[in-house]
């Protein structure tokens, strides 16, 4: 692990490259442009607020702030997935001819998808001021922490994915039906008091609720997260970052023949 940290440290030029080529020719040739940043958070939280709010009546205040504060996040986690298992793929030509830490691909892609949430997170503030909801700065000194937490886990899966795709190319597909899914076994439309009782235990091995629950806590409530929710979501995102390096680097042995 000490030689992946110094790789990825000796490659970090390589790293930042690939974070900006990216950052730029994510919304290339689109008339909006670098506004999609923007605009597609706040399309898909109209289109939620329309459903939960006036026909399935969540029943929630300030539904439009419950949403946000949990899609922005969300966004960025399924966009890396969705994207990040398509990055060995993708630069396949370099994979077979270019030495380096193969890791550098997963690792940029995540970095410039996270980059494009923080950007994102300028509707989320806007939103949380001109509302009235306000923000509990005491609280707020937590946001860096759990989006590092939430960085690691989505790192860890890309790494995963990305590498079984070089070898199960319908992954990249099938991932589009399990991230849809795994939206709605999240806490984002709804509240954690909706699950029933008895389902809670299993329903917290989901990496991403007790992210979202300390999202919500420090934006929604306005509270410092709970110690226990803080812990939960650090110990799965490191277990799952480190068993998406294990995987990637055993399987990263035949990346070029399987390319």
């Amino acid at each position: 692990m000490s030689k992946l940290f110094k790789d990825i440290y000796d490659y970090r030029e390589m790293i930042f490259s690939l974070v900006r080529r990216d950052l730029r020719g994510r919304y290339k040739g689109t008339v909006l442009g670098f506004l999609w940043t923007f605009v597609n958070p706040l399309l898909q939280l109209l289109v939620y607020t329309l459903v939960f709010s006036y026909i399935l009546r969540m029943g929630i205040d300030s539904y439009y702030i419950f949403l946000i504060v949990a899609l922005v996040p969300w966004i960025f986690f399924s966009g890396t997935i969705n994207g990040g298992c398509e990055v060995i793929l993708g630069a396949s030509n370099m994979v077979k001819k270019i030495y380096f830490p193969r890791e550098v691909l997963p690792l940029a892609y995540t970095l410039s998808s996270f980059v494009n949430m923080l950007f994102s997170f300028i509707v989320v503030f806007a939103i949380l001021l001109f509302s009235g909801q306000g923000i509990n700065f005491v609280a707020l000194l937590y946001l860096p922490l759990i989006m590092l937490i939430e960085f690691i886990l989505a790192l860890g899966m890309a790494l995963l994915f990305s590498a079984m795709t070089v070898y199960l190319r319908d992954l990249q597909h099938i991932l589009g039906i399990v991230m849809m899914a795994w939206q709605f076994l999240t806490p984002i439309m709804y509240s954690e008091d909706m699950v029933p009782e008895n389902l809670r235990g299993v329903w917290r091995l989901n990496p991403m609720t007790s992210v979202i629950t300390a999202y919500r806590d420090i934006l929604y409530y306005k509270q410092v997260p709970h110690i226990n929710t803080l812990t939960e979501a650090a110990v799965l995102g490191i277990l799952l970052l480190v068993i998406g390096e294990l995987v990637f680097r055993r399987l990263q042995r035949n990346f070029a023949e399987e390319l």
